[in-house]
């Protein structure tokens, strides 16, 4: 079974392969060095310190499975080649939102780049997926907690 695809921009492949390279250098001697010294101090059947050792390693190579699985399966997303009058992933769009009378701007990118804290949002999100194929002007209505918000595309870079 082939695995699933993931969008990823050339920013987000940069930041996958730093975090990749941090956790096998430098995460992986910390943890290491945690576990010696906790295997110093004696029995390891009543040591939580080398427990929780123990389990900060099993999470770190968890997340390393986790980042090369990502980035073998990884589509990048070529900004250049991107038509810019539509909306799409790899793209900037301006918002106005009609409920609160304010403006919002969103980078569209793959689910495993998504962090709406910092104006990314996915693709397969709510708002994401009502945002592809439209253009400047188009409206969007999408459905929240709330209720439903209206949007307006004003600008895509």
């Amino acid at each position: 079974m082939s695995e699933k695809q993931v969008l990823l921009t050339h920013e987000g492949i940069k930041e996958r392969e730093k975090e990749l390279r941090q956790l096998k250098t430098v995460k992986r001697k910390e943890i290491a060095e945690k576990i010696k010294e906790a295997r110093a101090k004696g029995d390891l059947s009543e040591n939580a310190e080398y427990d929780a050792a123990r389990d900060e390693q099993a999470h770190n190579e968890a997340r390393i499975a986790e980042l090369e699985k990502m980035l073998r399966a990884a589509v990048v997303i070529d900004e250049e080649e991107l038509d810019k009058d539509v909306v799409n992933v790899g793209t900037s769009v301006t918002l106005f939102c009609k409920e609160f009378d304010e403006e919002e701007v969103y980078s569209i990118v793959g689910s495993a780049e998504a962090a709406p804290e910092r104006g990314k949002i996915s693709n397969e999100s709510p708002l994401g997926a009502s945002l592809l194929g439209r253009r400047v002007g188009d409206e969007v209505s999408v459905d929240a907690p709330m209720g439903t918000i209206k949007y307006l595309v004003r600008k895509i870079d």
